[in-house]
């Protein structure tokens, strides 16, 4: 696995700002980082239980994506299998997580743990299939090992 130093957050209105502005869509597109994905997820699961992630995420995300100028084609913009992963490895910290607060710390921590990394998928997933157009347009299995 590469280096890895992800954009730690330092007070849990960053973490609100990016859950809320994800579903108002007023982020600027340079917020819209990896670590700004997680922890907009992690707002979300946590904080927005009127949210249902597993049926709304992905809209979120594509109209977020359309809001700032960028489209989701077979190249580019929302990716379901990488969204779906990530979001099963949210919830897999966030159930082995001792404390859930301050909110900012667990994202953190989140972002310092296994399922935080970058190219934490590509422990289940070959390089081929994560970043094949079915996928991106699709949930597909993983052909390495199994998500958790």
């Amino acid at each position: 696995m590469t280096d890895y130093s992800p954009r730690l957050f330092h007070s849990d209105d960053e973490i609100e700002h990016l859950g809320e502005g994800l579903l108002a869509r007023t982020l600027e597109r340079a917020e819209w980082t990896h670590e700004a994905h997680l922890a907009a997820t992690t707002y979300l699961l946590l904080k927005r239980p009127d949210v249902d992630l597993d049926r709304e995420l992905p809209g979120l995300i594509r109209r977020f994506n359309e809001s700032v100028g960028g489209v989701n084609s077979d190249t580019e913009g929302y990716h379901e299998t990488i969204t779906r992963a990530f979001l099963k490895g949210v919830r897999l910290f966030l159930a082995e997580a001792d404390n859930r607060e301050p909110l900012h710390e667990l994202v953190n921590d989140l972002l310092l743990s296994p399922m935080g990394r970058r190219d934490w998928p590509l422990r289940f997933y070959s390089r081929e299939r994560l970043f094949s157009v079915d996928a991106r347009r699709h949930f597909i299995e993983p052909d390495l090992a199994a998500l958790p």
